[in-house]
């Protein structure tokens, strides 16, 4: 397939915007594979913000950036990404380059313990406020269970109603997968 999947798209945008000593985010840690390639990407004097509420994801995450000797890249927080705000240095907001979340539960995980849309929608707001102009934030929304579909309908709505002057979004899906396949919705700070 030469059209990219959501998971690629995610990563070439993040490619677009992230530099050699920026700063950014991992709203969801789950099993660090967006960390890691967030603490690739920032390089020696960058630094990538992880959060996640399950100790599990948080260990997951640590051995990873560890066995490939990148955990001194990287901040993690075994909290909500609603703490954003209060837990990135005060002196880095204005300068956040990227933001990548990813919805639903932790694969392989308890799928009780799932992403919602309140908190995830109080962690975009407070991105929005700290990323530079031309940062951009990347969330691939998986929807194929109920409380997904309850934070895929109010992402859209609150997306839709953003202030176009204030930030470009970005729907990136495909239109005849069934299952409910994940999409990308992408917020460009103006």
């Amino acid at each position: 397939m030469n059209l990219e999947g959501v998971l690629s798209f995610t990563r070439t945008v993040m490619q677009r915007v992230v530099r050699p000593g920026g700063f950014v985010v991992d709203a969801t840690v789950g099993n660090g594979h967006d960390t890691l390639f967030l603490a690739q990407l920032i390089g020696d004097t960058g630094r990538v913000f992880g959060y996640d509420i399950q100790e599990e994801a948080i260990a997951n995450t640590k051995k990873q950036l560890q066995e490939r000797e990148l955990l001194e890249r990287v901040t993690l927080f075994q909290t909500g990404h609603e703490n954003i705000s209060a837990t990135i240095p005060e002196e880095i907001h204005g300068s956040l380059s990227g933001a990548m979340f990813n919805l639903g539960y932790l694969p392989g995980g308890n799928k009780s313990i799932v992403t919602r849309a309140e908190t995830t929608i109080m962690a975009v707001k407070q991105l929005l406020n700290m990323m530079a102009p031309g940062g951009i934030i990347v969330l691939v929304v998986y929807h194929g269970h109920k409380e997904g579909e309850k934070e895929r309908d109010e992402l859209l709505k609150f997306s839709q109603n953003l202030d176009q002057d204030m930030v470009h979004v970005l729907q990136y899906a495909f239109i005849n997968l069934k299952n409910n396949a994940p999409f990308v919705l992408a917020f460009e700070k103006r």
